[in-house]
């Protein structure tokens, strides 16, 4: 359903984020090869290079994937509620005992 595609939006985030971290040390380094005569320029062209895999690791890990796991979390709850109510209506619905309904809908609650 759409919630859980959002999850799965923001978890290929967090997967590519490296990859594209990566990229940005590739072209930083290609920068400061294009500069190696100059050899101030070599230690600021090389930080960019590593910084840039350090955006990379650092959104994906820290930004990313547990967004990810935590919206995954939401909607399996709220997936675990709907059905619930769905089970509980269906159980009313049928003329079951009320204890036997609440008894069976506790299984549905954590802990």
């Amino acid at each position: 359903d759409d919630e859980t595609a959002a999850a799965r939006v923001v978890e290929i985030m967090g997967w590519y984020a490296p990859t594209l971290g990566i990229i940005g040390a590739v072209l930083g380094l290609m920068a400061v090869m294009q500069s190696l005569e100059d050899p101030a320029r070599l230690g600021q062209g090389i930080a960019a290079a590593f910084t840039a895999t350090v955006y990379g690791i650092g959104f994906a890990n820290l930004l990313f994937l547990p967004a990810a796991a935590k919206l995954k979390a939401l909607v399996a709850t709220r997936t675990r509620r709907r059905v619930m109510v769905i089970d509980g209506l269906a159980a009313v619905a049928e003329g079951e005992n009320p204890r036997a309904i609440a008894a069976r809908l506790q299984g549905y609650l954590p802990g």
